[in-house]
């Protein structure tokens, strides 16, 4: 066994996190916890998750092998400990004793190593397939103990194992009817499902039989839908909610000076961005891009989307919140330069387009409102076309030719780069499929050594930063709030892990 590898194991062994710093007193049992979210969690099915409220849903139903530290590190869930072999190309994952499901039915490797065969299969459509690592096969060895066999050495394994759509489900279902957890949920979580309105209210309640005994705490969440950011703020304000799980940039202020609320704020690497297919016209001519990108005042942008709570993007989706973060010179506007790429493009008299946003969340009209001002001198002539986000996953995410996305920070720059830009991503939405930068992210994700894996990862953002297949502009705090006697809630970077099976109410909750 390597020393990285005795390195990892004792990083599985490590046991829970411990309480966080700010909690007071001695958790509670009890009561009913009511969170809010800003969109429908529209698909419970655990492999197919998409945005936040459904990544939460999902959370407090299933579990992962390993869950994410808010240092980005894992921890055990399901999985008590892991080794990886010398090459780094197979891990065994040691399982809890005694794991049930919610139907009463064991959870065992066998579980484990079908909900894998199901992820890996194209016809499953999980954004997993690529985000759990090289995984060529796995094998239940016994009734603990699963075997991942990798196609290539990787280092990062179990941290991608707690990816959002990497949850266990049962073989039964896994080799099964797959379909039918779109309907039920049948997970190992903290809670089991009572009710299910997307639109309106998820309500779960205390699964008695989760392998950590102590938690959760509550008796019920019940998550709260609320499209309405400043309806979500004054529920919080009056106490009908007890936790806002994102908080807009506007509502913010309200929310640190109401009395009772605690306002929460962490940095993260969460970013919007301006897709645009490389595949279709204009988009194929670099030229367009770089010109693009060039109208951009990436700092009035801050403070236009984000109101101060962010930091400028360089096109590239990693932030100094990622290890293997490249500093790059910051572009800068310039419409001079601009003006002449999108001549030298063809373009002379300007160009006209149509960006589309999402309604929600609201930045993201923001952004494309400020793209269109600040794109206008250097001759691109912008419509702004707006829709209802169900529409717009239905219509326009992954299909569109220029639209805004929204994305969470990623554990690792591997990631990042599986999820959305390498050739097969999972949500290669800009398909720009550079052969260049695929081969860089292949190379970085077998390799261990550090010196060499940042130059690599280097290289690619340095490619992405020239080549512009989307203009990431600007990075998010992650903004949030809590009553005050709400204890053991806090942001996670990560912005899709949330962990409430740690909250208990303190003095002054409401009885429910």
């Amino acid at each position: 066994m390597t020393e990285l590898s005795r390195r990892l194991l004792l990083a599985g062994a490590a046991g829970l996190a411990s309480r966080p710093a700010f909690a007071q007193g001695t958790p509670r049992r009890g009561g009913v916890l009511r969170v809010s979210v800003d969109q429908a969690a529209s698909v419970i099915h655990p492999l197919r998750t998409r945005v936040n409220p459904e990544y939460l849903v999902t959370e407090l139903l299933y579990s992962n092998l390993t869950r994410l530290r808010p240092d980005m590190t894992a921890e055990p869930d399901l999985a008590t400990e892991w080794s990886a072999n010398d090459a780094l190309t197979e891990w065994r994952f040691t399982l809890r004793d005694g794991l049930v499901f919610h139907d009463g039915s064991p959870c065992t490797a066998a579980d484990v190593a079908a909900t894998f065969r199901a992820i890996l299969d194209p016809r499953t459509a999980s954004p997993a397939r690529t985000n759990v690592g090289p995984i060529a096969a796995t094998e239940a060895l016994d009734a603990r103990t699963v075997l991942f066999r990798l196609s290539a050495p990787y280092a990062d394994l179990p941290v991608a194992l707690a990816y959002t759509a990497a949850r266990i489900i049962p073989a039964r279902f896994a080799a099964g009817d797959l379909d039918a957890l779109t309907r039920q949920a049948v997970g190992t979580g903290p809670f089991k499902l009572v009710s299910y309105e997307p639109d309106r209210r998820i309500v779960v309640a205390r699964n008695e039989r989760y392998h950590d005994p102590e938690r959760p705490y509550v008796d019920r969440v019940e998550v709260m839908v609320f499209p309405d950011s400043t309806a979500e703020t004054s529920a919080l304000i009056s106490g009908d909610t007890d936790i806002l799980t994102t908080a807009g940039q506007g509502e913010f202020p309200r929310l640190s000076s109401a009395r009772g609320v605690t306002a929460l704020r962490t940095p993260s690497g969460q970013f919007l961005n301006v897709n645009m297919d490389c595949t279709q016209a204009p988009f194929t001519d670099i030229r367009v891009r770089q010109a693009l990108a060039l109208t951009v005042d990436r700092a009035a942008m801050v403070g236009f989307v984000a109101q101060g709570f962010g930091t400028p993007g360089n096109d590239v989706p990693m932030n100094l919140a990622y290890h293997f973060h490249k500093e790059l010179p910051l572009k800068r506007a310039n419409i001079a330069e601009a003006r002449r790429l999108l001549a030298a493009a063809g373009h002379p008299n300007g160009l006209d387009l149509t960006l589309v946003a999402s309604e929600n969340p609201g930045t993201r009209t923001q952004l494309a409102v400020a793209m269109r001002e600040m794109a206008r001198p250097a001759g691109f002539r912008i419509n702004v076309q707006t829709m209802p986000h169900a529409t717009y996953l239905d219509q326009v995410w992954k299909k569109g030719t220029f639209y805004v996305g929204f994305y969470n920070m990623q554990p690792t720059a591997d990631a990042i780069f599986s999820l959305l830009y390498t050739s097969d991503s999972a949500w290669n939405e800009t398909r720009w499929n550079n052969q260049r930068f695929d081969a860089l992210v292949r190379e970085a994700r077998v390799t261990t050594e550090e010196a060499k894996r940042r130059a690599l990862y280097g290289e690619a953002q340095q490619l992405m930063h020239e080549e512009v297949p989307s203009i990431i502009p600007a990075f998010f705090d992650l903004l949030g709030a809590r009553r005050d006697y709400v204890q053991g809630y806090v942001l996670h970077p990560r912005a899709a892990v949330f962990r409430l099976e740690q909250v208990w109410l303190g003095n002054g909750a409401p009885r429910r």
